[in-house]
């Protein structure tokens, strides 16, 4: 059985949450809050679509506040959600197929393709454009 995306549960999270741009340190440990309850549960349609939304608006405030001068850095990217998600350097060896390749973008020696980036998005249920420069 498919699950089917609800306008009016959405509308309800939305109502509920009221998420917005994010504007102060304060703003965002909420949102933080929020996706980390979201991350460790079976999401309906609905709240996946909220998680979503706020790992975008979460991720724009911590580049403008935290790293204004640097360019999105999928590695980072890929560092923070390895660790909220509480998965490991060998589910990422499972997803991109060597302990060697893992380490050599976990050190910055080689940069993530197009098609790792697709790996890692379906892997943790994300944009790809994530984990790319």
């Amino acid at each position: 059985m498919t699950l089917t995306f609800n306008p009016e549960k959405y509308k309800e999270l939305l109502t509920a949450y009221l998420p917005k741009l994010i504007k102060s340190e304060a703003e965002n440990e909420q949102a933080l809050g929020i996706v980390e309850d979201l991350m460790h549960q079976e999401r309906t349609p609905e709240e996946d679509e909220l998680y979503h939304l706020l790992i975008i608006l979460i991720e724009k405030f911590e580049q403008e506040y935290y790293q204004p001068s640097q360019q999105n850095n999928p590695v980072s990217m890929l560092l923070f959600i390895l660790e909220e998600s509480e998965r490991s350097k060998d589910d990422l060896v499972a997803v991109l197929g060597t302990e060697d390749l893992v380490d050599n973008i976990l050190n910055g020696q080689e940069k993530i393709n197009t098609e790792q980036a697709r790996k890692l998005g379906e892997f943790f249920h994300l944009e790809s454009s994530l984990f790319m420069e």
